[in-house]
């Protein structure tokens, strides 16, 4: 009987992220194998059996960095954790669904139900949170990845060029390309024809593709680590900065965890045990800040965020789909391209929006009846269900004139 721990791993793959990069990894490797070993450098000679042995090197630890980073996880922060000291506890967020506090760095995954720590983010093609503990093997998995794709970009290319040169033949107005004939001797097992030469054409382009999009990845990546932020933390901060700015309080915001050195920065993700510094739960800082600067300004952006909300009320229907055809056609084509929800709306609800595009908003859905237990609704939703709602904050009831938010 497969144990818990194996049905979990199993459902990390069922998942359109993960068949998706399993696809591309497979189709590069197995074509730039079968291009190296049957046309362009053969196994019977010294290069060729380097190249392949380099081939299948970069395949197995790019598969080793991946399934690492997706199996062990980022690290989640124990259920109803709390802080070693009580008073400490005024510093932090608290988490209804995970019923304890948020340890510092650490955020609320809606797609994994908990809190995570260190949270980078959530990546679709791994079916999991980046962060503390496997922030490591995802970023050498990005950086590995592209350096795979450029070796297998080369073998492409090269096998297209040395089969097809004796081939082509050009004429005043026309180009051909005789592929029956095979140009190398000895003749090869399988002649490169026409299937041969569509299967190289389309790995390279998925090769390609993968280096400029992964490697930017890697790059972002790099940025965060060398500060060592994580991708959220830096949205924090330029918060952080667009909330001193707007207030005008003349406060100095200093991230916290900054060690000074690219190189301490470095060292608190790479470790030559491959197991990150710390325990994800507390952090070393900076002289001059301490282990909950990084949450007060957390909570600071979290009351402003409430003061600069609007509330709305929904004057249509909305079933929560991501591309509503009933909406209008802007609305359709304009739907925000992100994994966030989609909320739900009946005429009535109130909503309390934070964020908003042209033809759609962001916000959290008022709850009023005890049966909804806490749970909050957040997501987006468009812009014409609903309509600005004035009220009195002091009797919190709508008064006259309500007009309809454009």
């Amino acid at each position: 009987m497969a144990g818990p721990g194996a049905l979990r791993r199993a459902r990390r793959l069922c998942h359109w992220g993960p068949a998706v990069a399993l696809a591309v990894v497979a189709v590069c490797s197995a074509t730039a194998m079968a291009d190296a070993a049957l046309w362009y450098w053969p196994l019977d000679t010294a290069g060729g059996s380097v190249n392949f042995v380099m081939l299948l090197n970069w395949t197995v630890m790019i598969l080793y960095n991946y399934f690492s980073a997706m199996f062990v996880g980022p690290g989640y922060v124990p259920l109803g954790w709390t802080p070693e000291k009580s008073q400490d506890c005024m510093y932090l967020q608290y988490c209804k669904v995970c019923q304890s506090y948020k340890a510092p760095r650490s955020h609320h995954c809606r797609k994994c139900n908990r809190c995570v720590m260190k949270m980078d983010h959530h990546c679709p093609w791994i079916n999991n949170c980046c962060g503390y503990q496997n922030h490591a093997s995802f970023t050498l998995f990005l950086l590995l990845a592209p350096l795979g794709c450029i070796h297998a970009s080369f073998i492409f290319i090269m096998t297209m060029y040395t089969q097809l040169y004796n081939r082509i033949s050009f004429g005043w107005s026309s180009v051909k390309i005789d592929m029956s004939a095979a140009k190398r001797d000895p003749r090869p097992i399988i002649p490169f024809g026409l299937s041969a030469f569509a299967a190289s054409l389309f790995a390279l382009g998925l090769a390609l593709g993968t280096t400029i999009a992964v490697g930017m990845l890697f790059i972002i990546q790099m940025k965060v680590i060398l500060t060592n932020k994580t991708s959220i933390e830096s949205w924090i901060e330029e918060k952080a900065k667009d909330r001193i700015q707007y207030y005008q309080t003349g406060e100095t915001f200093i991230f916290p965890y900054d060690m000074g050195s690219k190189w301490k920065n470095f060292r608190q993700v790479f470790t030559w045990s491959g197991i990150p510094e710390g325990d994800g739960l507390d952090w070393p800082v900076r002289d001059g800040c301490h282990q909950y600067s990084l949450t007060i300004e957390q909570l600071k952006q979290k009351a402003d965020k409430r003061v600069r909300s609007v509330r709305y009320r929904a004057i249509e229907d909305y079933s929560g789909v991501c591309c509503p055809v009933t909406k209008g056609v802007k609305t359709f084509f304009t739907t925000p391209c992100t994994e966030e929800p989609r909320i739900a709306l009946s005429k009535g609800d109130l909503i309390l929006a934070t964020r908003g595009l042209k033809h759609w908003m962001y916000g959290e859905k008022i709850l009023i009846s005890a049966a909804d237990g806490g749970i909050r609704e957040r997501g987006w939703f468009p812009r014409k269900c609903v309509e600005k709602y004035q009220y009195d904050s002091e009797t919190d009831q709508p008064v006259d004139g309500e007009k309809k938010s454009k």
